[in-house]
């Protein structure tokens, strides 16, 4: 009896590489705990949020002139492919500084989550195909 083997390739896309941010500027009610962290601890938010993107913790308190916030805004931007440029983060960071910063926490919030589904989901299908082409394992049976 011949044994045929089916290899199985998924691509993934996600929803988030449209060139634009996943929330909108002034968008604080799509993501509460972020408006309210925002809120009574701006501090915490921000050094969260670096964290979470794999810079210093800390970087944010050293933001004098908003430079941090803008280097910051922009390579946000740059990993995830939104459009915009250095003139446009200033001037958001200028006028809107709070607002900013919160949609910045959300962006990686939600990529971080698109990210981790993917990830289950690619191990998911990679688990099957190597169930269907070997078998069962022996603690499964």
């Amino acid at each position: 009896m011949a044994v045929q083997q089916q290899v199985t390739t998924v691509m993934t896309h996600t929803a988030y590489s449209s060139g634009t941010w996943t929330s909108s500027l002034l968008d604080c009610c799509s993501d509460m705990s972020t408006c309210c962290c925002g809120l009574w601890c701006f501090p915490c938010m921000q050094c969260d949020a670096v964290s979470q993107f794999g810079w210093c913790f800390c970087m944010p308190l050293l933001d004098v002139c908003m430079i941090v916030s803008c280097c910051f805004r922009s390579k946000i931007r740059e990993r995830y492919n939104i459009h915009g440029s250095c003139c446009d983060d200033c001037c958001t960071l200028c006028f809107c500084y709070p607002c900013a910063w919160c949609q910045m926490t959300r962006e990686i919030k939600m990529r971080a989550r698109a990210g981790s589904f993917q990830d289950s989901l690619q191990a998911s299908v990679l688990y099957t195909s190597l169930t269907k082409i070997c078998g069962s394992p022996a603690w499964h049976r």
